[in-house]
């Protein structure tokens, strides 16, 4: 793609510039493409926290605004990648299709697990900007088709993996979720995918309920991930094959954290049914186990108790280090008698404040506090097995897990 030195200078020289100020820019910008310079600015800066990988590479050419916003993040793409070398562990990797190519981040990770990768999207403007950047990055074994996902799909060759994304905006741009009202439709295609493939992943809303995903999908559905970062919980992924005769294993993902469990590991989940007191430790889900819902199976494998069923956090008298989530001690436990906590509260400012089951909102509850936010103390609110609406004041534990 050919650059004029104007529109060069222009990027170069404004790269860490507000974009809406620029925006409104008339003065010295005569011979700049304005939309294209901005789209660039704006897409780095994004990359910056995303791609890095990309933002650090000269010359790479950004797509406009919401291509950026879609696509995923450096660590969600290379998660991806591992669970492909996963499948393939045994070196039957040798080919993968991307059916919805987009801006190629997911693409460019996992094809380096492959002896060749073909990128296909329907939108030409994207898949040149893929082509180019991949040649910038150095990745030689990908091949580049400009064309419909379910289309390309009839007629492609068998390969070992097939990823697809499928859109998740209908016709008028307004946001969708349900698996079926995607483009491509995927439960649709889901009997030539796994006769094109020998495995299929797919990305789908975080939004969606997995337990729901896996029925739409049916019994070829073998793997759920459910990949967060940085506490945001980003993609749900489901893996399919003809091989797999039902789910074998539901993976939470939440940055370096991982906690896999099967279905048959849910069981009833044992509660704290004492009065919590000083010096236990609480523990608080990550937001891919939160997503899960698997708190039967995390509390059977961590030796912890859910404070109530419903109230998603969870008691220990040990410490349990290795637990997928942020670790507290309790250091007060405090009800909701004014005396009481003037009394606990007496010289504390501000804290982190979280609700679980609890009949106040967090900032009703800070209000009610009068305490600002951030600082060392951590303020839970919860409902517990004994029906008592109870705040747990905490101290945050940092592990090295």
């Amino acid at each position: 793609m050919q650059i004029n030195k104007a529109t060069a200078d222009f990027i170069r020289q404004n790269a860490r510039a507000d974009v809406r100020t620029l925006a409104l820019r008339k003065q010295g910008t005569g011979d700049v493409d304005m939309p294209f310079a901005l789209d660039q600015i704006a897409g780095r800066q994004t990359a910056l926290r995303k791609i890095p990988l990309w933002a650090d590479t000269d010359d790479i050419i950004y797509p406009p605004h919401l291509s950026m916003e879609q696509c995923s993040g450096q660590k969600a793409a290379q998660y991806k990648a591992e669970v492909a070398g996963r499948l393939f562990s045994d070196g039957q990797a040798d080919t993968m299709t991307d059916l919805t190519g987009g801006f190629g981040v997911d693409f460019f990770f996992m094809s380096e697990q492959f002896r060749k990768a073909v990128y296909v999207e329907r939108r030409q403007e994207l898949c040149d900007i893929a082509a180019g950047n991949f040649s910038l990055l150095g990745r030689t074994n990908a091949s580049f088709v400009c064309a419909d996902a379910a289309t390309y799909l009839q007629s492609m060759p068998h390969v070992s993996l097939i990823f697809i994304d499928p859109a998740r905006r209908d016709s008028a741009g307004g946001r969708t979720f349900g698996i079926a009202d995607c483009t491509p439709d995927v439960i649709a295609l889901k009997p030539l995918l796994l006769e094109k493939a020998s495995y299929v992943m797919i990305k789908l809303s975080p939004m969606l309920d997995w337990r729901k995903a896996v029925a739409d999908m049916g019994s070829e559905t073998g793997e759920v991930h459910i990949v967060s970062a940085g506490g945001e919980c980003k993609d749900l992924l489901l893996v399919l094959s003809s091989s797999f005769s039902g789910l074998e294993r539901v993976i939470c993902v939440n940055d370096d954290s991982r906690f896999s469990f099967r279905p048959s590991e849910e069981c009833d989940m044992p509660v704290y049914h004492d009065s919590p007191v000083a010096g236990l430790y609480l523990y608080e889900p990550n937001a891919s186990v939160m997503k899960a819902g698997c708190f039967s199976a995390l509390s059977a494998r961590y030796g912890v108790k859910a404070i109530a069923v419903n109230s998603h956090l969870f008691l220990s008298e040990t410490l349990v280090s290795s637990f997928p989530g942020r670790i507290f001690r309790i250091d007060a436990v405090l009800t909701m008698n004014r005396k009481q906590l003037r009394r606990e509260l007496s010289g504390t400012k501000r804290a982190n404040i979280a609700v679980r089951n609890f009949p106040l909102t967090a900032p009703e509850l800070r209000r009610r506090l009068g305490l600002a936010d951030g600082g060392d103390v951590y303020i839970f609110g919860t409902t517990t097995a004994g029906k008592e609406h109870l705040l747990f004041k905490c101290s945050r534990i940092i592990t090295s897990k």
